[in-house]
């Protein structure tokens, strides 16, 4: 039948499956034939928060051809320590629709997730909420997306126009949906067969988010004001794609164009080897290291033929994680990038609007030279005052984290950095606000330029003089408007913090939006304490690391019996400079296991991953999604944090008295 239908109806025979907060009601629709009603639940009664590891675990990753990793849909969704869904669970189960709570989607921008259900037969996905690079993964699949009253309407045996399902979009974004999908949408677009609407915006002050969309606009007059919801054509400056991805871009745009594909600005883009390193460190993932190769031979193979700029590790080490690299080398104050990778936002720290999308829309992008942009609301986050000693940067944004993007505040939406507090922090503070906007399920994190962000682009481009730098900086206009609100925030009140694991089992899943203060947790045994990631690898973060270390050698300490510790370079401009300031050696005295650069723990490659379901993990990383990082309980925390439990062997805060008395 051809896709989509002009009116959305269920047959029959047509099965539904609730994914909800019980367990084994889900298994019970599997695998029993149980049948549910929307009207005999509740929302509460869903499941909130599914994310994109538990759709997808980094290992179905592995196959990057859909209709194999529909094979293993939902391998994440664990109870007891097995898996809910089994191999093939939910193709043969003949699902048209699923259903599901708040935040469908949350984590990565992995269009896998995506694809496991378009793949298995599923046409219709209702949720709550969705997060937005996911959202826009089903639009560009030719997913159709509803709530939970239109779900009762169907089931009453009503036909719902496809129309009701897409009046809530733009007018492109609607095409899209109707044409099919986004390669679908292009080639109409293509063949003038679809005309993009024209924009009768009057001038208005506009935020940053909005005036670097402006910038960039394709087929508008210079100068026309972009608002909330506009659907545009926009340019990018660049972006970037990692063994992970690449295969499937690869073969999308062979599949969509035929093989002697090319691109018209490769130098634009790169490709990076950072993500699958160290993947043979974690026991799981060593039966799958063929389906790596491949995806690393593919990536070489797509580098060569489109001629994109070339990362790939030499003689077994990374130059480091994409979105460091890019930042130290080619994202720009003011560029507008886009990569497929959820953290691509780290790169707002340097007042550039960055952004992650999935395979299908980053191979659309790079073979047209634009993008589909709908220009998303903005909410403001106006920092004030100091941290406190003990606190960082990481502890601001899991405060954000437990008190805004709970409330779903943050969601797809761009959050905006400023203030006098902004300007305390340093540019590798600021990363780490911009790079877990992606936890908060925004849009994106973008802060404000000042002296300091100038000094830094101008320390790592050579070739651009001040004026030039300065003159593409961006700030919000005086009166612009923040559909989120602004949201005043002193760093003197803010107190480190963990994201603790949440209790999967019961329904509740382990998330980053679980906030709590280290002071109330109790005592917390770890068996590992893990530094690095795109969020925790930067130079200054390997700062932190250096202070708690020194102050445990001149306490005469060690790191605790029974606790490993790991620190992972975020790049190698950050280990060059860890080793010049003798950091490294006393990582190494005090009994630290220092990694060369590149992705790791944090999805579950490399060392540093939980091996057993009881060991516990404190870590700097982004995400504490079940499994993604092993299968024991994974705490989050600051760079500080981490370093002082490694040595107290509990979780806890640091201040500069912690070891005297331990």
């Amino acid at each position: 039948m051809e896709w989509p239908p002009n009116q959305i109806s269920l047959k029959a025979d047509s099965k539904i499956l609730f994914l909800t907060k019980n367990l084994d009601l889900i298994k019970q629709q599997l695998y029993d034939g149980l049948e549910l009603q929307m009207k005999s639940l509740e929302v509460e009664d869903l499941l909130d928060d599914i994310n994109t590891d538990m759709m997808t675990p980094a290992w179905v990753c592995f196959d990057h051809k859909p209709e194999e990793i529909a094979k293993n849909a939902y391998a994440g969704l664990m109870h007891n320590g097995l898996r809910v869904f089994n191999e093939n669970a939910l193709k043969e189960g003949d699902f048209d629709i699923i259903v599901s709570g708040f935040r469908k989607g949350t984590g990565s921008s992995r269009e896998t997730a995506a694809q496991c259900e378009r793949w298995s037969g599923i046409r219709v996905v209702i949720a709550a909420s969705f997060a937005p690079i996911h959202e826009r993964n089903n639009i560009n699949l030719g997913q159709i997306m509803g709530d939970h009253s239109m779900l009762e309407r169907l089931q009453d045996g009503e036909s719902i126009p496809l129309q009701e399902f897409t009046s809530k979009y733009d007018e492109t974004t609607r095409k899209i949906v109707e044409c099919g999908g986004l390669f679908a949408f292009s080639n109409q677009v293509a063949m003038g067969d679809v005309k993009l609407p024209k924009l009768e915006n009057s001038q208005k002050p506009m935020t940053m988010t909005e005036k670097i969309i402006s910038r960039n606009l394709v087929g508008l007059p210079s100068g026309t004001v972009v608002s909330p919801g506009d659907a545009v054509l926009a340019e990018v400056q660049g972006g970037y794609s990692h063994e992970f991805t690449t295969a499937q871009v690869h073969c999308f745009l062979a599949e969509e164009y035929g093989p002697n594909y090319s691109l018209p600005n490769p130098n634009k883009f790169a490709v990076f080897e950072d993500h699958l390193l160290y993947a043979d460190h974690n026991p799981k993932f060593k039966p799958h290291m063929d389906k790596v190769q491949r995806l690393r031979d593919l990536q070489v193979e797509f580098q060569i033929h489109t001629g994109v700029r070339d990362y790939s590790a030499k003689d077994g080490v990374s130059p480091g994680i994409c979105h460091q690299v890019a930042r130290e080398e080619f994202i720009d104050i003011g560029d507008f990038i886009q990569a497929t990778d959820s953290h691509t936002c780290m790169g707002g720290g340097s007042n550039a609007l960055t952004w992650g999308v999935g395979s299908t829309e980053y191979s659309n992008l790079i073979y047209s030279g634009f993008t589909f942009v709908q220009v998303p609301e903005s909410i403001r986050f106006e920092l004030v005052g100091k941290l406190d000693e003990g606190c960082t940067a990481k502890d601001v944004i899991l405060y954000i984290l437990a008190n805004h993007a709970r409330k779903e505040l943050t969601l797809d939406r761009a959050m905006e950095f400023g203030g006098v507090g902004l300007q305390g922090l340093s540019m590798d503070e600021r990363a780490t606000l911009c790079n877990m906007a992606a936890e908060c399920s925004a849009k994106t994190g973008i802060c404000e330029a000042d002296q300091s962000t100038v000094d830094w682009i101008l320390s790592r481009r050579t070739h651009l003089n001040e004026e030039d730098v300065v003159s593409a900086s961006v700030k919000p206009d005086e009166g612009c408007e923040y559909g989120g609100g602004i949201h005043v925030i002193d760093l003197s009140i803010i107190r480190p913090m963990v994201a603790d694991p949440g209790d999967p089992d019961q329904g509740i899943p382990a998330d980053p939006t679980n906030g709590a203060l280290v002071s109330e947790i109790g005592d917390v045994k770890i068996n590992i304490a893990y530094g690095g990631s795109c969020t925790a690898g930067k130079v200054d973060d390997i700062a932190y690391y250096a202070l708690v270390c020194q102050a445990a050698q001149n306490a005469g300490l060690k790191v605790a019996e029974g606790v490993n510790f790991y620190i992972q370079y975020g790049s190698g401009r950050v280990k060059t400079h860890a080793v010049e300031q003798g950091w490294h050696n006393l990582f190494l005295e005090v009994g630290v296991e220092v990694i060369n650069p590149g992705c790791g723990a944090c999805i579950g490659a490399g060392p540093g991953v939980s091996t057993s379901p009881e060991q516990v993990t404190v870590s700097a990383i982004n995400r504490n999604f079940q499994g993604r990082s092993g299968p024991g309980s994974l705490y989050l925390a600051s760079p500080l944090t981490v370093a002082a439990s490694a040595f107290t062997g509990f979780i806890s805060a640091f201040n500069n008295n912690l070891f005297t008395n331990v």
